[in-house]
């Protein structure tokens, strides 16, 4: 059997934020809560499940906490525990108080496959408003280096232990203790910058109007600060209420993103079972050499590694992680409303800064009606407006070509009419004629020859005419090209599509693009009149029109270089965090999985006609490492300024992307071609 649809096999792990109804001081029960749900997260495929602080006995129970009989009865239940736990493969992480060197700790219990790997104690204890722990317990900081006696296992103890499996890359385990994560250096700050990935956060924490947004604040925070996987679990049901109240808030963070969380004050046991990216969190960390530097500037503790084999599963147990289809294009209509905004305003605030150090007069765009060019005439108009400028300083041409269809041409008409911008129509075809004529190229002869050569003609031209323009009228060449197409290489290099004097557009993807045109169509940012042409070009087909249409229909981009909305994703994954392409296969298939039931979020209503199939994805794909990683570097090594929009990432050479012109795919493809989809 196949195991690549296997999360596990792609650099996941499935975690658990569980909470369970107690009995205050009655362990056994609270033992039988805590067997009941890690069944459960092992036979849901768990790497790890976490409960809440002082779990086996209850939280608040006061000075009980320190009664002989309650303590045994806890170390009982830990011992029945780990014989349970000996056919689950989840690690378990439990919360007791444990009694050592005649001391009482609050403690953090991890267990794995009939064994204790090691116990955490909490080196922070609340003192102030309701809390009391200082009555009862000793902190655990700077306790390093010892052991303690659970049955008849010698049990690593202390504040310096980290659990690393040996068979899960990436799965490194640190623990810290409620009100560890509240104050001003938490321990789990240097437990990551010691390489734990995954926090684990066994929590009690009174429930007051507002906290459980503070508790998503700091854990959000910190799991974005520390670059790792920050799982939270709280106490709940069965806790005391004589002076506060419970609300078992369980939740699951990942390099600052909520991935998951459960309904609040639950009177029965529940659990959060997500699947974390530890590739993600380790590409991150690479890459931010600053983490590292901050890592070995306040290195002081001798870390105890605790090694284990994890065996997690290697079939397909499903996928208990959102994937975006649109990686570029937000869910949350809000937030799609925020990065539209910030998008448009980066653009215009980008072009009227180089407006206004380049001293020139006039701005000089090509107009196709299409998206892209809608796009960086509209940045230019609105530049005007804020430069003082009159919009007829904004020369716009169309110009048509052997392909440019009626209906595009109209368009551009009708969007640089809308805009009042200097409006022109120059007419390319004679002279591609005569430069076809004069290469000797067939077109020239009569024959229906419509090669890259003669596409490239028509495409170069227009460049040209728009630099001698500028020259002519003291202005710039605004570029309209997009990040997607600068990734495929759909651009005519040189004294093409390619070049600018400035590139409004180069940081922006095509799916992007789509929804920004749409929210200033519907904002009416630019004027009322606009809203329907805008529309209408989102709508449209994409199509360069270099080549005339035939009994199939026009020139259609998609057939060509693969569907945007799929290479979008590519693109994102590859740029932003440089997955390896079979793990992009793995999350393109869970991205469109909805997509073939015809489930479609709501602000996406043109996106009915992308569904694909496991074939079309690897093939797609395929064809997106060829051209990114083979033979479309040469364009990107030459780009235009043009300034940076996504945090998905920059193509810039003199940024963020720098790679070599003449590299290969061939690791990149030797990975594709050897996947097995039955």
């Amino acid at each position: 059997m196949s195991t690549f649809r296997s999360l596990y096999r792609h650099g996941f792990a499935r975690v658990a934020a569980c909470t369970v109804p107690v009995r205050l001081a009655d362990p056994r029960y609270n033992l039988t809560q805590i067997i009941a749900l890690a069944a459960e997260c092992d036979a849901a495929g768990a790497a790890l499940a976490v409960f809440p602080e002082m779990g086996l006995s209850g939280y608040a129970i006061d000075d009980l906490r320190q009664q002989d009989a309650l303590l045994e009865g806890v170390i009982e239940a830990l011992l029945i525990l780990r014989e349970k736990s000996a056919s689950w493969g989840s690690v378990l992480v439990v919360g007791a108080p444990l009694v050592h060197r005649a001391r009482l700790f609050n403690c953090a219990v991890i267990l794995h496959r009939g064994r204790f790997l090691g116990i955490v104690p909490k080196s922070y204890l609340p003192n102030y408003r309701e809390f009391y722990d200082s009555r009862h317990f000793t902190p655990g900081t700077g306790i390093t280096g010892e052991t303690l006696v659970l049955g008849d296992e010698t049990v690593a103890f202390g504040t310096d232990l980290i659990f690393e499996a040996d068979d899960l890359p990436g799965f490194s385990l640190g623990i810290e203790i409620c009100e560890d994560l509240w104050v001003p250096s938490p321990p789990s700050t240097a437990l990551a910058m010691a390489g734990a990935t995954i926090i684990g956060n066994p929590s009690a924490s009174t429930i007051t109007i507002g906290k459980s947004e503070d508790r998503h604040l700091l854990c959000r925070a910190q799991s974005q600060r520390a670059i790792c996987a920050y799982i939270y679990a709280a106490a709940g049901a069965g806790e005391s209420t004589t002076d506060v109240a419970w609300d078992g808030q369980v939740s699951v963070y990942e390099n600052g993103r909520v991935l998951g969380e459960s309904t609040r004050f639950p009177e029965t046991a529940q659990k959060t079972l997500v699947d974390v990216d530890l590739d993600l969190l380790r590409q991150e960390r690479m890459r931010m050499g600053s983490f590292h530097d901050c890592a070995r500037a306040s290195a002081t503790t001798l870390w105890r590694r605790i090694r284990f084999t994890l065996s997690p599963p290697k079939g397909d147990i499903g996928f208990e992680r959102e994937v975006p289809r649109f990686p570029f294009v937000p869910g949350d209509p809000q937030r799609l409303d925020q990065d539209c905004y910030e998008a448009w305003t980066i653009q215009v605030r980008a072009l009227t800064q180089r407006l206004r150090s380049s001293g020139v007069e006039r701005v000089v765009i090509g107009v196709s009606g299409g998206l892209d060019s809608t796009l960086a005439l509209l940045v230019a108009a609105r530049a005007a407006d804020e430069m003082g400028w009159p919009r007829d300083r904004v020369e716009a041409y169309t110009m048509p070509g052997f392909a440019t269809g009626d209906t595009s041409l109209g368009l551009a008409h009708e969007l640089m009419d809308a805009l009042d911008v200097s409006a022109h129509e120059l007419d390319i075809k004679p002279t591609a004629m005569q430069m076809l004529a004069t290469i000797g190229h067939p077109f020239a002869a009569g024959e229906a020859v419509h090669d890259v050569t003669f596409e490239n003609v028509q495409a170069g031209l227009r460049t040209d005419f728009l630099f001698r323009l500028a020259n002519q009228c003291n202005g710039i060449v605004i570029g309209t090209g997009d990040l997607s197409e600068l990734a495929l290489g759909w651009c005519t290099y040189g004294v093409g599509d390619q070049m600018s004097h400035y590139n409004v557009n180069a940081g922006m993807p095509k799916t992007l693009i789509q929804h920004l045109i749409r929210w200033l169509a519907r904002r009416e940012i630019l004027g009322t009149s606009i809203g329907t042409v805008l529309e209408t070009i989102v709508s449209a087909e994409i199509t360069p029109e270099l080549v005339p249409a035939d009994a199939g229909g026009v020139q259609k981009t998609e057939e060509k270089i693969g569907p945007y909305p799929l290479q979008d994703f590519n693109l994102y994954y590859t740029l932003r965090h440089g997955f390896r392409p079979g793990k992009i296969l793995f999350l393109a298939m869970q991205a469109w999985e909805e997509a073939e039931r015809g489930i479609w979020p709501a602000h996406y209503p043109d996106d009915r006609r992308y569904a694909y199939d496991p074939h079309t994805i690897h093939r797609w794909l395929i064809l997106f490492v060829k051209r990114f990683f083979g033979f479309s570097q040469f364009k990107r090594s030459a780009l235009p300024n043009g300034p940076k929009l996504s945090p998905g990432g920059s193509l810039s050479p003199r940024g963020e992307w720098r790679a070599p012109s003449d590299g290969t795919a061939a690791a990149w493809l030797e990975e594709l071609e050897g996947i097995d989809l039955s």
